[in-house]
């Protein structure tokens, strides 16, 4: 019916039907009646956006040649559609001319209108597409820095025993809040093996994560980690590199501000600047990452690690499968006597795989019993000479020495290789050594010089090349000790040796004195040496150990040569004081604890430069003539605890009348800074007691036999603030009491009570009936109880509440208590009504009335506690 419109009404309502075809027929006529005008913004619309694709392209070109940039893909993605649309513009207007001879009626109506409809419908379409692509063609970047090579699968050493750690490592850096890590722990203990695992584990997952990995290296700059972290974003060029600091880290951030990255820093001894660097924060918004691995705890905190994990040396169990793996099982079966010595080998190792794996491949050919005994030999005697430890694994772990601060700093380390293999030291021994030896710098006030040295200790531990021993101790890992050994050595050569060391080496006579000559220090230690005879010529020693082996004979003339002696210890030995030790006028530190010396002569006065002497435990020694102990103007520290306790009375001396006149030549020593001191008399306590200065430096305080004192006020002992180690013992009328009112005062003006006081042991005191003023002691650590038949509760909480002492305003008295020995206290029915939360070993010997010890299954599930007592209690 031609060009009519037919419309089946299913309505009555002639007023629908004519506004229904209005509709219809408006609509359509628009497509044709305005064909020119959308022709006419069709073509301007497409040259417009002709002229943005041309500048879009010119800024892309300069991005990709002048900067080698990488277009975007949605700027490449846009410049395909407009030039698609181009093809599809340009069809359209070669039409146009046909489509617009079409119309008639000044444009309103068309010869074929079907035909006019659809070509006009099709314009109008094309239009708003060229429009919308114009709306989505403006671009403030249009490249991007191009990522290098990404971090690939890298190969793994064995992991043996990382296993664990490396699961608690994956679980925190799956925390939101962890942003950095630390990994830090000794040389060669598995860090970077640690660190690769995390890489290669990042790869496989299905998160989007750009892995990049740079080793720092302790010789590093800013500019040298942004060379190598540019490489990895793409910025390889020289001309990059010539840039300045700052435009290179904004245009590392440029790159990694819009990627989900995982920084692995490998190798860091210092604080890195990440913002410096150019890398942006990590943050629960961006999802970063950055892990690093240090041999210096302090570098986390310096890092601001959110997580600082320690990478520890191997637990006996998965050293010896790695040292297995690696020595393979040919070798440990072909003779039924190399597996156990292959264990001693393994030992020797002490748990840091680099010395496992290296070892163990060169034990690998190994398949004799005579080979593997002498490896254990070498092992023990010099390491350095065993395959790949002095070409491999020393020089490797001798970069954390030579990364200290200071060469102060670097002999006080190479100082504790002179204790034996696994020995813990006390660091306030250490200290003492060291001030001894002149290591530490000279103060108007020697407690900065003590300070100075629990500081260098401190940088010690963080660098790894000392470890946390039990209370207040340290230790040397066996490995860090024979690199140093091996640095004072001269690094392997014979020539140039500055220490002589044989310690726990089963000596029953001292090494060829030829080889004294030319060295500085020597240590015997925990030998078994019985005499010392001969005279050998020493002339630059400086220290000699001598401590815990069997001496019982020094020859006069043994001391004679040793001009520039400053440091010996005979300590733990049967010998007596050689009057030969008095010509050796430049000795500033001397050690006769736990020994059978009997008696300080005359002659010892004349050591004018010595600064330190222990005589702890000398139970023998009763006679001390007057003015040798006040001679001795320079002396710092004196130790005489559990000094003298044989009970002979001898004239003459200073321990005659109860020790009173030794109280009175101590007040002379006006540089005496800690001392440690028996006392045996009323008279001398209350002396003693009465010098400031006398109770201003002890640290430590032995009350023996005093059976004239019979009340104790806690209050009179609050001024010893320096207060290590209290000792009571034959006090047999002894109570204790609080001298509450002083002790108020005390807490109340914020001074504290016996804060430094660690160990306290009481013994025969057969009167006391608690020892509640231990509740005054927050930082306890050893607490020893023995035959105080009397003794019915350590801390009597009804006596507190009499005293109106409330008990929850202190800490607890026993929250830090590691170690506790309660023997033959009859009458002992409590300790304490609370757990207590750090005790790692208890001994209860005849306690028959105490049925409840201090402690809960929750506290046993998170510590070891070793519990002895009688099979029938």
């Amino acid at each position: 019916m031609g060009n009519c419109i037919s419309i089946a009404c299913q309505t009555s309502s002639p007023d629908f039907v004519l506004s229904h075809c209005f509709k219809c027929t408006s609509k359509h006529t628009k497509y044709v009646s305005e064909l020119g005008g959308t022709l006419d913004a069709l073509k301007t619309a497409f040259e417009e956006l002709t002229d943005a694709k041309n500048d879009l392209m010119r800024r892309v070109h300069v991005a990709e040649q002048q900067q080698r940039l990488k277009r975007l893909d949605t700027v490449q993605r846009w410049i395909s559609r407009v030039e698609a649309m181009e093809a599809e513009v340009n069809e359209l207007m070669l039409t146009s001319t046909q489509e617009v001879n079409k119309l008639c009626l000044w444009g309103c109506c068309s010869r074929n209108y079907i035909s006019s409809y659809k070509f006009g419908k099709k314009v109008s379409e094309k239009l708003a597409e060229v429009t919308d692509l114009q709306s989505k063609g403006l671009f403030e970047v249009v490249a991007e820095r191009v990522l290098g090579a990404p971090t690939g699968e890298m190969p793994l050493e064995p992991t043996v025993g990382l296993e664990t750690l490396f699961d608690k490592v994956w679980r925190d850096l799956n925390n939101e809040n962890v942003g950095i890590m630390g990994l830090y722990g000794m040389g060669g203990v598995g860090k970077t093996t640690l660190l690769t695992k995390i890489n290669n584990n990042f790869l496989e997952t299905p998160n989007d994560y750009n892995v990049i990995w740079v080793v720092v290296s302790n010789n590093h700059t800013v500019e040298n980690i942004q060379n190598a972290l540019g490489k990895k974003i793409g910025y390889s060029d020289e001309a990059w590199k010539s840039r300045d600091s700052h435009q290179k880290a904004i245009d590392i951030f440029g790159v990694l501000k819009r990627r989900r990255f995982v920084l692995l820093l490998d190798d860091v001894w210092e604080r890195v600047d990440l913002i410096k660097l150019g890398v942006p924060l990590p943050d629960r918004l961006n999802g970063s990452k950055v892990v690093f691995t240090t041999r210096k705890k302090d570098v986390c905190y310096h890092m601001h690690a959110d997580e600082k994990v320690e990478v520890k040396c191997l637990a006996w169990d998965k050293s010896w499968k790695l040292f297995q793996e690696m020595v393979g099982e040919e070798a440990l079966n072909v003779h039924p006597e190399i597996p156990n010595l292959a264990q001693t080998v393994a030992k020797e190792c002490d748990g840091l795989p680099l010395a496992l794996i290296t070892i163990g491949r060169a034990m690998a050919c190994k398949t004799t019993p005579e080979e593997w005994n002498y490896a254990i030999k070498v092992l023990k005697n010099s390491a350095s000479e065993f395959s790949g430890m002095g070409d491999g694994v020393l020089p490797l772990l001798k970069f954390s020495y030579d990364n200290l601060a200071s060469e102060k700093v670097r002999s006080c380390f190479l100082y504790c290789a002179l204790f034996p293999e696994d020995d813990s030291i006390w660091r306030k021994d250490l200290i003492d050594l060291w001030m001894g030896e002149g290591f530490l710098d000279e103060y108007a006030d020697i407690n900065d010089a003590k300070n100075q040295g629990y500081d260098i200790i401190g940088t010690l531990l963080y660098a790894c090349l000392l470890e946390e021993g039990v209370f207040d101790h340290v230790k040397m890992h066996d490995v860090i000790r024979d690199m140093a050994l091996w640095i004072v050595s001269g690094y392997g050569t014979t020539t140039n040796n500055s220490f002589l060391v044989q310690t726990k080496a089963q000596l029953s006579e001292l090494p060829t004195l030829e080889k004294w000559n030319e060295v500085s220090r020597i240590s015997l230690m925990r030998n078994e040496i019985e005499c010392l005879s001969g005279t050998p010529l020493c002339p630059n020693l400086l220290t000699l150990f001598l401590r815990h082996n069997r001496l019982c004979q020094i020859t006069d003339d043994f001391f004679e040569l040793m001009p520039k002696l400053r440091v010996l210890d005979l300590s733990m030995n049967r010998t007596h004081f050689p009057v030969a030790i008095s010509k050796l006028v430049s000795l500033q530190y001397l050690d006769l604890s736990n020994t059978g010396i009997k008696e300080l002569p005359r002659e010892s006065s004349n050591l004018l430069l010595l600064k330190c002497l222990k005589l702890n435990v000398a139970r023998e020694l009763d006679v001390i003539p007057e003015q040798i102990i006040s001679s001795f103007s320079r002396l710092q520290v004196l130790e005489m605890f559990h000094r003298g306790i044989s009970g002979k009375i001898v004239e003459d001396s200073v321990q005659c009348g109860g020790n009173e006149l030794l109280i009175k030549e101590l007040q002379l020593l006006k540089s005496l800074i800690a001392l440690s001191v028996s006392i045996k008399s009323v008279s001398a306590f209350e002396r003693f007691l009465e010098s400031k200065n006398l109770v201003s430096c002890t640290q430590g305080l032995y009350l023996q036999h005093l059976s004239g004192l019979h009340f104790l006020k806690v209050s009179s002992l609050i001024d010893l603030k320096l207060l290590e180690a209290f000792s009571i013992s034959n006090c047999t009328s002894l109570e204790i009491d609080w001298g509450w009112e002083r002790l108020q005062h005390s807490m109340i003006t914020g001074a504290g009570c016996f804060q430094k006081l660690s160990r306290v042991t009481v013994q025969h005191c057969h009167k006391l009936k608690d020892l509640s003023w231990l509740i005054f002691v927050p930082n306890l650590y050893f607490l020893a109880i023995k035959n105080c038949s009397a003794l019915e509760e350590i801390i009597r909480l009804n006596k507190l509440d009499d005293d109106g002492l409330e008990v929850t305003k202190h800490p607890d008295p026993f929250g830090k208590l590691e170690i506790l020995s309660l023997f033959n206290l009859p009458s002992l029915k409590n300790i304490y009504r609370k757990p207590l939360p750090c005790l790692k070993s208890i001994n209860v010997r005849k306690c028959a009335e105490l049925k409840k010890l201090p402690i809960s299954s929750e506290i046993t599930k998170i510590q070891n506690l070793t519990i002895y007592g009688e099979e029938s209690w």
